[in-house]
């Protein structure tokens, strides 16, 4: 798998029955399939958990809702205390840019959710955002988990 701008992770790591490689999601507790989008997803969420201070127990992969009647996921969402969304992540596999569409899948979904914070990576190149209710301001670095709950 492509190197990322991300700090190493040891991985889980096995072979399926059909031999596909599989990793260990910890926040799933389940073996899924290592996709290239699947890689940034890991590498992220450990930087997130190990480096940002974000709470495991707090922070969900794949998380589902309903958008204009259809069944949409979120790749990561990371809650406050209180249960409520405080950060959305979006992930794209290394060779997918960073683009206004992949802005826009990511805002479609804080239509529903409200998240204060708004964090788009391949892995390469990461962005995140502030929500205040009435547009998004892109802040310079990712926030702690601290930093996203003062944004709340």
């Amino acid at each position: 798998m492509t190197p990322l701008n991300l700090p190493h992770y040891d991985m889980r790591l096995r072979r399926s029955d059909d031999g596909a490689v599989q990793v260990y999601d910890l926040l799933r507790d389940k073996w899924v399939a290592l996709t290239p989008e699947e890689w940034v997803r890991q590498h992220f969420v450990n930087y997130l958990l190990t480096a940002k201070g974000y709470p495991r127990y707090l922070t969900a992969n794949e998380v589902s809702l309903k958008l204009n009647a259809t069944s949409r996921r979120c790749d990561t969402v990371v809650f406050d205390r209180e249960r409520r969304p405080l950060v959305i992540v979006e992930y794209k596999a290394p060779t997918v840019a960073i683009t206004q569409k992949v802005f826009d899948q990511i805002a479609r979904y804080n239509s529903v959710l409200r998240a204060p914070v708004l964090i788009v990576s391949n892995g390469m190149q990461h962005y995140s955002c502030h929500f205040d209710g009435a547009g998004y301001t892109f802040l310079k670095e990712i926030p702690s988990y601290a930093d996203a709950e003062q944004l709340m």
